[in-house]
């Protein structure tokens, strides 16, 4: 996805709100997490108050094409429940009258904790994300304005704002709610670190996970398995779309090829990958890794040149501990699903 634009930070929304850990379920009172061991989300709600009335107009908005010019795109048209909400099998996003967009579209989960969005990380506030697609000309290609014209007239929409005005603000703070309550951390991989958690990895997954460790730890943090900084990963400019990454947003010449480090949890379900969606599955990317690194400009420095040296098993075993990160219990979901669905 490329955007034009950087919107300015909202930094007195980040902080002051006290954080409930108790885990949310299906058909429970949607309400902020914060699982142990992890840090304290950049966003909280504090100036946006959960409810489910706006967490289920948020909702209906994700589904809705009516964001969109021609009323044919939707979030969810690139952002699927089944993929952990990112775009499966298309290497790019792909938005109104079937024109394609120049990035793959990422995964959307944890996203209270993200300090940027998109690749580049042109937008740096939640509230404020859907601006991007829906003003993008080969996404949605819509305005704002538009778009709460045609809510207004809607009596759908009328009963889900309720008494509160149709305006921007208040559809934007209810869109917030719906992505802000994508958790992702009931994976395997979260029950084995547990204490006292009855399941273990198998020998495989232990090993890629000691591997992992050592190798990729330093980009792709745990818990939430990204540091979300710009890297550059060394990838051969695809000439087609000739992206400079995060100096689209800065202009900094040091910035160039970098993009945001994407966050390894439910990478298994997320293919293809990288910022263009260059690689079909797991091994690619992996095969990628143990090779040397052909575009070294601005390559980030915990990458060796000549690649990792992984051997087949290696591999394997790093792919099998992958896997552990997958959630069905966000994919599963219900109360995420399109809800004309239930």
């Amino acid at each position: 996805m490329k955007h034009f634009f950087i919107i300015a930070s909202f930094a007195a929304l980040f902080f002051g709100c006290k954080v409930d850990p108790k885990i949310v379920v299906a058909n429970s009172p949607i309400q902020e997490v914060l699982p142990d061991g992890w840090p304290k989300p950049v966003y909280t709600f504090s100036n946006n108050p959960l409810s489910e009335a706006k967490f289920q107009l948020g909702r209906a908005l994700f589904y809705d094409p009516i964001l969109s010019i021609d009323s044919t795109v939707s979030c969810a048209s690139c952002h699927q429940d089944f993929a952990a909400f990112a775009n499966a099998g298309h290497q790019l996003s792909h938005g109104i009258k079937e024109l394609n967009g120049n990035r793959n579209a990422p995964p959307l989960f944890n996203l209270n904790w993200h300090p940027y969005f998109m690749h580049d990380g042109g937008i740096n506030h939640i509230e404020v994300q859907p601006l991007g697609p829906i003003s993008n000309t080969v996404e949605m290609g819509e305005n704002i304005g538009h778009v709460i014209t045609k809510l207004q007239r809607s009596a759908r929409y009328r009963n889900l704002f309720g008494s509160d005005e149709i305006n921007s603000q208040n559809m934007l703070k209810a869109m917030a709610q719906f992505m802000g309550m994508l958790y992702s951390y009931n994976s395997k991989y979260d029950q084995v670190k547990k204490s006292g958690a009855q399941q273990s990895f198998t020998g495989s997954e232990f090993h890629g996970y000691q591997l992992f460790l050592t190798n990729c730890n330093g980009c792709h943090k745990e818990p939430l398995f990204s540091d979300f900084q710009f890297r550059s990963n060394g990838l051969k400019v695809n000439p087609a779309l000739n992206d400079s990454g995060r100096a689209h947003i800065t202009g900094l010449s040091t910035d160039k090829f970098k993009f945001k480090t994407p966050s390894l949890r439910n990478i298994a379900l997320t293919a293809p990958y990288m910022h263009d969606g260059r690689f079909e599955n797991l091994d690619s990317v992996l095969n990628y890794y143990t090779r040397a690194f052909e575009n070294t400009q601005n390559l980030d420095a915990q990458l060796p040149a000549g690649g990792f040296q992984f051997s087949a098993t290696d591999k394997k075993d790093i792919i099998n501990f992958l896997k552990t990160l997958s959630d069905t219990a966000l994919i599963n979901n219900a109360r995420f699903k399109d809800p004309k669905h239930f």
